[in-house]
């Protein structure tokens, strides 16, 4: 994971009726507040550090002023490092959490641990994003790697499932977090026009982790075991994130001495600190959303634990309760929030609405034809473990590669819209189109390779603009809450392609099989139907299995199609994004790449 205006500074339409007055509130505390384009220091005004932003965004652009040349090329190199180290520690976690859950023999909570550590993780970015603006970029670092940390020691530790659940909780909230905080890192160092660039580099050990965690996890497995396998990195990550913090720390107290940061004297008793800080936090608004995203999200993935399933009660509640707090949080930070979480000017954007679209739909379409496409690489085209898996990380590996081909482009070319528009949701539509042909059992392999690399340019493509477009319509102050948004967006987008998946082939795949079984097969339907193992253990050629490749070449046919009118829903989205030129708006100044 991980946003304008093709106007000019001086061409910039403003309303003289939206002039704040000077005893207005600050801009951030107003719902109708305007982004400011262009730092104040390049057009000649205002000071280095805007008194109307909170302290953690003043400390940040206080720090962009002392960076020497040589420490912000370190603090560069070493969140690659970082990110080169989450992502091969994040692959042998995979890897090896189906051994913890045989150790125990559990299996039961498996899901429950995915659920609620996917969900809590999801959830945690909005709070998380308040908390860096007000304490500091460097303060919320340290809090997701000690996060990330414990996670690691109690799954290291653990004795059964349900205290690897919590672990995999505390992991998930310092991996996000971590990975956030550092997204945060390169926007507020960073030029506009060479942000993608920056974003797409620091992913770009993805490229070369797909390829070594397989056999490091089969390594850990014949030697020192899994509780090792996850000790290792309970050491090697503090130790490898300590000196991007103490480099991020040294330069902001470097920045206070030298009086940039503005000091604060609150002089409040304690009642009035709880109360300023449910203001500042918007606690009230963060609570009904994030509760009314919770029940929304459980719903898609309790709702086959109900006997009725879609007509029980308690998901129809769910739903019900869960939209309707999602809409009571808009209207609660349009008429009564005192301090809105995120500013109400890029809630009723429409760059940032069609982009939040669009990466809903983006999200929902993919985890509808992905969620069994491994199953099938091993079940209908016979490959192995391990062909299997580069198979299905070939768009990992291309659009890690591609968006940094784009982040050059960005650079040179300053535009948006077009390179989404015109490449990157045709590539997408296209290898996924393709995969409605080719998907189904005598189809040579290369042709599913083929229409996986259309796929991975095209991602590469549209993740890279997708953030790109909301952070160019947002303030500095403002970018940690819309990326948090847009990760709560893509979280929702997940939640329910999968269940859509679920839905579809729970529906399809075992009428098919029923079908096209022969008779003397029916009895070991179920068992058929419900393991991999098995379909996988009869021979190539056999009845059963020609009848389990063309079972599953006609349930995938339609989740194939299914997924291909979802993204004419992801196209009309971005015909709506302005047309915007980042080269031509500037958010950040001081020393900055």
């Amino acid at each position: 994971m991980r946003f304008r205006l093709p106007y000019k500074r001086d061409e910039l339409p403003v309303d003289e009726n939206q002039r704040p007055a000077d005893n207005e509130a600050p801009a951030e505390k107003r719902a109708d507040s305007r982004p400011a384009e262009v730092d104040s220091k390049e057009d000649g005004h205002g000071d280095l550090v805007n008194p109307e932003f909170q302290h953690g965004v003043q400390a940040a652009q206080a720090m962009t002023q002392v960076w020497s040349f040589s420490h912000i090329v370190a603090a560069y190199v070493l969140i690659w490092v970082i990110h080169f180290i989450m992502a091969f520690a994040s692959g042998m976690i995979s890897n090896l959490t189906p051994f913890v859950t045989s150790a125990f023999a559990e299996h039961s909570l498996t899901a429950t641990t995915s659920i609620i550590s996917s969900l809590a993780a999801g959830l945690i970015k909005l709070p998380y994003a308040k908390l860096m603006d007000i304490w500091g970029r460097p303060q919320g670092f340290a809090l997701m790697v000690g996060s990330m940390t414990i996670g690691l020691i109690m799954m290291a530790g653990c004795n059964n499932v349900e205290t690897y659940c919590a672990a995999q909780v505390f992991y998930q909230i310092g991996y996000t977090g971590l990975d956030f905080t550092m997204t945060i890192f390169i926007a507020d160092t960073s030029k506009l026009k060479n942000r993608a660039f920056w974003i797409a580099f620091v992913a770009s050990p993805y490229i070369a982790t797909v390829w070594a965690y397989g056999p490091a996890s089969q390594s850990t497995l014949n030697t020192i075991g899994f509780r090792w396998g996850f000790g290792v990195w309970a050491v090697v990550i503090p130790i490898v994130s300590s000196p991007l913090f103490f480099l991020f720390y040294y330069n902001q107290r470097k920045a206070e001495k030298m009086g940039l940061i503005p000091e604060r004297e609150s002089n409040r008793t304690l009642s009035q600190s709880i109360i300023h800080y449910v203001k500042e936090f918007d606690l009230i608004g963060i609570f009904i959303f994030a509760l009314g995203l919770a029940l929304f999200l459980l719903a898609f993935n309790l709702y086959t634990k109900q006997a009725n399933e879609w007509r029980s009660p308690l998901i129809i509640c769910f739903l019900i309760f869960g939209g309707l707090l999602i809409i009571g949080f808009i209207f609660y930070e349009k008429y009564l929030a005192p301090i809105t979480f995120i500013p109400w000017y890029l809630l009723k954007d429409r760059t940032v609405i069609f982009t939040y679209i669009m990466a809903g739909s983006l999200y929902i379409a993919w985890y509808i034809w992905d969620n069994y496409f491994y199953s099938m690489l091993l079940v209908v085209y016979n490959q192995n473990v391990t062909q299997a898996s580069y198979i299905s990380n070939i768009y990992t590996v291309g659009s890690s590669f591609w968006s940094i081909v784009m982040g050059i482009v960005i650079h040179y070319n300053g535009r948006l819209k077009w390179q989404a528009l015109y490449f990157g949701v045709p590539a997408t539509i296209l290898g996924v189109a393709l995969m409605i042909h080719f998907r189904h059992a005598g189809v040579d392999i290369g042709y599913i390779v083929m229409c996986q690399i259309f796929i991975a340019f095209g991602g590469g493509t549209l993740v890279i603009c997708e953030q790109m477009t909301v952070m160019a319509v947002s303030r500095q102050q403002d970018i940690p809450a819309i990326l948090a948004a847009e990760s709560m967006v893509i979280n929702i987008g997940s939640a329910v392609g999968s269940s859509i998946a679920a839905a579809m082939w729970t529906g399809i795949f075992p009428q098919k099989l029923k079908e096209n079984l022969p008779a003397d097969a029916l009895p070991n339907l179920s068992t058929i139907y419900g393991s991999v193992t098995a379909q996988y253990g009869y021979p190539v050629g056999s009845p059963e299995r020609d009848a389990i490749n063309l079972s599953y070449s006609q349930t995938q046919r339609l989740m194939l199609i299914t997924a291909t009118c979802l993204y004419s829903i992801t196209l009309v989205s971005v015909i709506f994004w302005k047309d915007v030129n980042v080269k031509k708006i500037h958010q950040v100044s001081g020393r900055v790449f």
